[in-house]
Formats: C-alpha cells, sequence, structure tokens
C-alpha cells in the first residue's frame, strides 16, 4: 500500500477534530495553532506551572482528553505526581468533588504516558560554578 501526504499528516494531529477542522477550514485551523504556539510560547508563568493550570481548566471543562494531555505536558517539563494530583484537587472547592474524582485516572494514564524526566533535565535553569 502507498502511503500518500494526507498519511503523513494524521500523525501531526493531537485531538481527533483537528484534522476535520483542517480539511473544512485550513485556514482557521492553521489561525488556532499559530495562535496556541504563541500560547505556549509565554516566558511567564514557568512552564511546569503553565501546564498545572492548564490541566486544572481541562478538569473545570471536564475534558478527560485535555486532562491526560495536560498532565503528560507536565510531567514532561518536571512537575511530580503529587503537584498533578494536587492541582486536580485545587478545584474542588469551586467546582465540586465529582470534577476532580473523575478526571484523577485520566490524569494518571496521561503522566505514566510521559517519559520520566530525569534530574539533570529539571536542572537545566540553575547556575553552576566552573
Amino acid at each position: 500500500m502507498s502511503r500518500t501526504p494526507s498519511d503523513d499528516r494524521d500523525n501531526v494531529y493531537t485531538w481527533p477534530f483537528e484534522r476535520q477542522l483542517h480539511e473544512t477550514l485550513p485556514a482557521l485551523d492553521e489561525a488556532q495553532s499559530a495562535w496556541l504556539s504563541q500560547v505556549d510560547s509565554l516566558l511567564a508563568p514557568d512552564r511546569k506551572t503553565h501546564e498545572l493550570i492548564r490541566l486544572v481548566c481541562m478538569v473545570i471543562q471536564r475534558n478527560p482528553l485535555g486532562v491526560r494531555r495536560h498532565a503528560m505536558l507536565a510531567r514532561e517539563v518536571g512537575a511530580s505526581w503529587e503537584d498533578v494530583l494536587g492541582s486536580i484537587m485545587l478545584t474542588c472547592p469551586a467546582f465540586g468533588l465529582l470534577g476532580a474524582a473523575e478526571a484523577i485516572e485520566h490524569a494518571r494514564a496521561g503522566y505514566d504516558a510521559a517519559p520520566e524526566v530525569g534530574e539533570d533535565d529539571q536542572d537545566l535553569d540553575t547556575d553552576t560554578e566552573e
């Protein structure tokens, strides 16, 4: 079976809806991608806090795919499981226990799917004496 250019595009979509969005409204898809790239490039807060905030937003929206993705990304930038779980539980006072409880399994799946960050990776921003 020969591959077509569209076969290669299958691997670039993060969310199930993206392919359809790209095929039906490519300019909107490109604009959204550019906008999200700018959000991802914010220098503050730090990347770990950035991902934990986005994780909390996904918990509040009850978006299991988003919870999984941002738990994975949070781990990739150095968040511990305690950071992820604590962030989820902070949603309880305002948004209730059920949404947080439902999010835990999705967050755990995403967290476990991420490669572990080594100690060297976590300390990249520290200055060392030469």
